[in-house]
Formats: C-alpha cells, sequence, structure tokens
C-alpha cells in the first residue's frame, strides 16, 4: 500500500478528509503513530496476547504474519573459559531472540557437529551448569545460552569448543516516511516515500491500530473504540 492511500485512510476512518478545525492530523503524526502501531502490534503477535492467544509461530497466520521479520546473522565468538561471549552487541535492528545455532568440536573429535542451544536465564547458570540432564553436553549435542549486556553467552564448561555461531531473530519492522513530511522531534524532512513492508491485509489492521492511538491523542473516543476493536477483531 502506497503512503497517499495510507494517508486518505488514516484521514477517512477519523473523519478528517474535508476538516478545517484545530485537530487536523498532520504527516508527522500518521508517521509517528503507525510506526508505533507496528511495534505494538508486533509484540502483542510475539508475546500471543491477540484475541486468538496464538504467540510466535503458533499457528499458520502467525508464521506467515511474522516471517518476514525473522533474520539470521553470524555472531562473532571469543573464548572465556566455561562460555564462549559474542564480541559485538546484538544487531542494531534486534527486536526479539529466536535461536542460537552453533557448531561444536572436541579434541578427540573434530569433526564439527550442531549442538541445541537452550536459552537460560543468567541467574540460573551456575545450577544448569551443575545440573546432570542440563549442563552443556557435547555427546548429546545440548547446551545452553544466556542474554548479558546486549550479548549472548553460549555454555561450553569448557568441555568442548565452538567455531561458528548464528542468531535467528525477530528484527524491529522498516518504519514509514512520508516524503517531504517534517519531523517536528528533529526538525528534518523525509527525502523519500518509505512505504511498509507488510502485506496489505496487515497494513489494515496497523491503520486501525494507528488510528486508536491518534484518536486517544485528540480525545475521539468513538474512532478509539472502533480502531482498537478493528485492529483485533480481524486479526
Amino acid at each position: 500500500m502506497n503512503n497517499s492511500a495510507l494517508q486518505l485512510k488514516f484521514k477517512q476512518r477519523l473523519n478528517k478528509l474535508a476538516s478545517n478545525d484545530y485537530d487536523n492530523i498532520e504527516c508527522w503524526q500518521i508517521v509517528e503513530s503507525f510506526n508505533k502501531a507496528q511495534i505494538e502490534w508486533i509484540r502483542r503477535q510475539l508475546r500471543g496476547s491477540n484475541m486468538f492467544q496464538d504467540g510466535d509461530e503458533q499457528s499458520g497466520r502467525r508464521i506467515d504474519d511474522l516471517q518476514i521479520l525473522l533474520k539470521d546473522s553470524p555472531l562473532p565468538i571469543s573464548n572465556t573459559g566455561i562460555y564462549y561471549q559474542t564480541t559485538d552487541i546484538l544487531p542494531a535492528d534486534y527486536l526479539e531472540y529466536k535461536r542460537i545455532d552453533v557448531m561444536a568440536f572436541t579434541e578427540c573429535c573434530t569433526d564439527k557437529r550442531p549442538m541445541t542451544v537452550y536459552l537460560a536465564e543468567e541467574d540460573n547458570r551456575s545450577q544448569l551448569l551443575r545440573d546432570e540432564h542440563k549442563k552443556p553436553n557435547f555427546e548429546w549435542a545440548e547446551t545452553f545460552s544466556t542474554l548479558i549486556s546486549n550479548r549472548a553467552r553460549i555454555f561450553t564448561n569448557d568441555e568442548f569448543e565452538l567455531c561458528e555461531a548464528r542468531l535467528t531473530y525477530y528484527r524491529f519492522p522498516i518504519y514509514i516516511e512520508i516524503e517531504g513530511c517534517i519531523d517536528p522531534y528533529t526538525s528534518v524532512g523525509s527525502p523519500v516515500n518509505i512505504e511498509c513492508e507488510f502485506k496489505d491485509d496487515i497494513v489494515e489492521l496497523l491503520i486501525d491500530e494507528a488510528v486508536a492511538i491518534l484518536a486517544g491523542d485528540i480525545e475521539s473516543g468513538n474512532q478509539f473504540n472502533r480502531g482498537s476493536e478493528s485492529a483485533e477483531r480481524s486479526n
């Protein structure tokens, strides 16, 4: 959906197509509310706090809707003893963890093998390292990782070595921009149009969500209720 159609739909749902009153909707308000709506909608789908309580990949629709945000990236790692830590912080567009894949080897088994890596809590790492059923184990090809200070730690208990790691994660969506629109926060105008990357059916939901945000800002109760209900009912 192009940005011209998107702006028209905003004004239509807020009854501002031909309004000249004090609460006309400016382009930067549409951009800000739409980008905010994207984040709120995505987090709700990932958590399963939507109407159908379908979380991350719990239904075909969630897989289809959110797959565009899945991204795979190499993770440079360094050995610190009982764990390997990523040398760089998590990617700038990182939104939510999906999984980490690693390849491991030992002195007596130099053939690299993939490990199953479970995400664990940093608070529980001492207990996990002592637990016979959950500690890193090359024979069973299982280990765990934690997230701390915007970095990942992949534990080996100094029993095997890692040679490569890859992070799969959900990234932030591309924020829309409207050409010529001045951002009041930066006083910089957008040089180009950047359109929403989601399918048109999802854009329709995001418009309803964003309209509810704007309606709340201008204290328009009817539009707020309609936008909120439409965004979730059609999800």
